[in-house]
């Protein structure tokens, strides 16, 4: 069975777009922030935001968010931020994942914390998004003013 990904949609202090991504409607950094206590992970667990476009060079993000631009902290094809520092920093406390794709299914797996590589996520996730939707999803968020 598939997850639905939508994207809430806020503005920083009346400035940049923060794009939080959803999963059958709760918001990603709830979802990650109770999987790392669950985990006994609470040095410290959550602090996530949403992915601020304007703060970082991510390409067009239909691309992006299919893992079609370059590896953001390694080298494995597919690697995206998902999440964002609270703060709106990229590289300050983000939550890394990747992207496979075909004609029918979106995955997002293989989560990571590049600050905490010692924490194991492997019970975290995989969702799995109809590519239909997932493309829909990302078109709604690209509509808007990122830069």
């Amino acid at each position: 069975m598939t997850q639905v990904l939508t994207f809430k949609i806020e503005y920083l202090d009346g400035g940049p777009v923060s794009l939080m991504p959803c999963i059958d409607g709760v918001t990603l950094a709830d979802l990650v922030e109770a999987f790392e206590r669950a985990n006994g992970y609470m040095d410290p667990a959550g602090g996530y935001g949403g992915i601020v476009p304007a703060y970082f060079n991510l390409g067009p993000l239909t691309s992006y968010f299919m893992g079609r631009e370059g590896p953001i902290e390694g080298d494995e094809a597919g690697e995206i931020y998902t999440l964002f520092c609270e703060c709106g920093e990229a590289g300050c406390w983000p939550l890394i994942a990747h992207v496979q794709s075909d004609d029918q299914i979106v995955t997002w797996n293989a989560f990571a914390q590049p600050h905490r590589p010692k924490r194991d996520y492997s019970g975290f996730g995989p969702f799995e998004f109809a590519r239909s939707e997932y493309d829909e999803a990302l078109a709604i968020a690209a509509s808007f003013d990122v830069e």
